[in-house]
């Protein structure tokens, strides 16, 4: 029995085995959350709004107007005053932190920002505002995901692909699309496609999709029409398409954007702010009762071709303005839905414009608005595959699939040239953080200077003469010296600062070292990262920096050499190329 405890403990040890195990349980787990977090967005649905079920504008018009129009606004109030008094860093989290927490913070999410987060997304979809339930589900998702790699003391990499995991168990519970899921985490939160990261990822993506359909049905996310045939010569009305869907996805991206803008000039407290939004979005449920939380019945009702063209129309424009309304107004949530909205309106009416010429020969307005679905949360997203493949899961049409492809193309294209990021990096920016290299940047901001400095330094007082100088010079690494008094760094003083007297042996006459120094150095402090000693090289001359103590004392400890940081930089690139990979490395 020992031997046998002995040998599973030595395979649980392996990186690959333990992933594998870990990505069940991540699998499991996050995929149950999405259920729990459904779930409370119906029992918030019912305290509100009076009712439950995804079909709220049906049931919203057997509800009194008041409570309509009234029940967004108290909702928002309550989030208003939680975010402001209850959450950490006073906002709630989404997809962008997940983001950010993969490529920047070695996967590092805090658990109570995470249920926190929540909490408050389920309020704000059953108090009716207009946001997705997607995004939400996914940052719970890689929440626990992140808990469960710290309590086990995963390493970065690990951390990272765990993360995944989290991240493609609630896409795929909560769309039933588990190729879709998986590729959302890949292409989206992990950056890469190395084996180390694909084949937990999938486990868990498809994990998700199991415990989802054992509680809620084998059920797509919507009702699509039968197999449609797709003319040849209707693909350049897929172009078309795609082009009309890269504007819609940069006008909702945008009017985001306006509507924070605004909403934040006005000098009021949060709960104001965000109570005064959900009256805005009331007011507009009166007339479009459609543009209530997700959506889906709208969005299942377009598949189906149940709307005309102006109506079509008027639902674009009214989800548009009440979800950039919500989400600029301080409500909490995704746009996963919205943007899937958005592309079933724009399709259902492209396509009764495009079958009008030739009807018996148009693949129908139900496979446009399939497409224009794919199209503008490709654009949104920044997630081109991950839409396409969700497309094929719901249809199992490779016509219509193959015509996504088109427009996705083409939208997430035009939209990237446009915005230069997707929704997520867009609010990334806006914080001023940006994810290019951002794996990279995380890698090397773990290496502190204090793990890579020598004290192989030469240093003087800062009145020594000409004669001492050029004795120190002659040992110096990097014919640089660091002057100090009393250990504090002064400057540094180099070859070309002590000029030709540097070099006329027969004279004792020449600067002191105070004299000649360059006064107020740049340097690194021992807390440092690499990240900063890289960039601070880039930046200077010298192949050499002093490093200090501390910034306030300026306490010489050390120094730091070029070909060192770089070569760290180096060793660690190829480690997180080969961890992507799941290759071993020697040190």
């Amino acid at each position: 029995m020992t031997r046998l405890t002995g040998g599973v403990g030595r395979l649980l040890r392996q990186d690959h085995i333990r992933l594998g195990v870990l990505s069940v349980v991540v699998g499991v787990a996050a995929a149950f959350a999405a259920i729990l977090f459904r779930e409370g967005i119906e029992l918030f649905q019912s305290l509100f709004l009076g009712f439950r079920g995804e079909w709220v504008a049906s049931f919203a018009a057997a509800q009194p107007w008041w409570r309509i129009m009234l029940a967004p606004a108290a909702g928002g109030v309550l989030i208003g005053l939680l975010i402001q008094y209850a959450m950490p860093g006073g906002s709630a989290k989404g997809v962008p932190d997940v983001i950010e927490a993969s490529a920047l913070r070695g996967g590092r999410i805090g658990v109570r920002g995470g249920l926190g987060s929540a909490v408050l997304c389920a309020l704000s979809l059953g108090s009716g505002a207009s946001v997705g339930r997607e995004g939400p589900a996914v940052h719970l998702g890689a929440t626990i995901a992140s808990w469960l790699s710290r309590r086990i003391g995963l390493g970065r990499s690990s951390v990272r692909v765990l993360l995944g995991c989290g991240v493609a168990s609630a896409v795929s519970a909560s769309f039933n699309a588990p190729m879709a899921g998986a590729f959302f985490a890949l292409e989206v939160v992990i950056g890469h496609y190395g084996l180390q990261a694909f084949a937990p990822i999938v486990v868990a993506s498809v994990l998700g999709a199991i415990v989802s359909r054992m509680h809620f049905g084998d059920f797509p996310a919507f009702t699509v029409p039968g197999v449609v045939e797709v003319s040849v010569f209707e693909y350049p009305a897929f172009i078309l398409l795609g082009l009309c869907s890269a504007a819609v996805a940069i006008l909702f991206v945008r009017s985001v954007d306006w509507a924070e803008w605004a909403t934040t000039r006005i000098a009021v407290p949060r709960f104001v702010r965000t109570g005064a939004a959900g009256l805005a979005i009331g007011l507009i449920a009166l007339l479009v009762p459609e543009v209530l939380g997700v959506g889906y019945e709208a969005t299942d009702l377009a598949i189906q071709a149940q709307y005309g063209f102006w109506m079509l129309v008027l639902l674009l424009v009214a989800k548009m303005a009440a979800t950039a309304i919500a989400l600029g107004g301080g409500f909490p949530g995704g746009v996963f839905s919205p943007a899937l909205f958005l592309g079933a309106m724009l399709g259902g009416a492209f396509g009764i414009v495009a079958e009008m010429p030739f009807p018996q020969h148009a693949a129908g307005a139900g496979a446009y608005t399939l497409i224009g679905m794919a199209s503008v949360a490709a654009g949104v997203l920044g997630a081109p595959i991950s839409t396409v493949l969700m497309l094929f899961e719901m249809t199992g049409d490779y016509q219509v699939t193959i015509a996504a492809m088109v427009a996705v193309a083409v939208s997430s294209l035009v939209t990237r040239q446009a915005l230069g990021h997707s929704f997520f990096t867009w609010q990334l920016a806006k914080r001023g953080l940006t994810i290019k290299g951002g794996h990279e940047v995380g890698i090397l901001q773990e290496i502190k200077v204090r793990t890579l400095l020598r004290t192989d330094q030469e240093t003087v007082g800062p009145d020594d003469d000409i004669v001492e100088l050029r004795a120190h010079l002659l040992k110096a690494p990097q014919a640089e010296l660091f002057v100090v008094e009393d250990r504090k760094l002064l400057g540094i003083l180099t070859l070309a600062d002590l000029g030709s007297a540097a070099f006329d042996l027969e004279t004792k006459k020449g600067p002191t070292a105070r004299e000649a120094m360059r006064a107020d150095p740049p340097f690194l402090s021992a807390e440092d990262d690499l990240e900063a000693a890289v960039k601070l090289f880039a930046q200077i001359e010298e192949g050499l920096l002093p490093v200090v103590e501390d910034r306030r004392t300026k306490r010489l400890i050390g120094c730091l050499h070029e070909r060192d940081a770089m070569r760290a930089y180096n060793k660690a690139l190829i480690r997180l190329r080969a961890e992507e990979h799941g290759e071993k490395v020697a040190d």
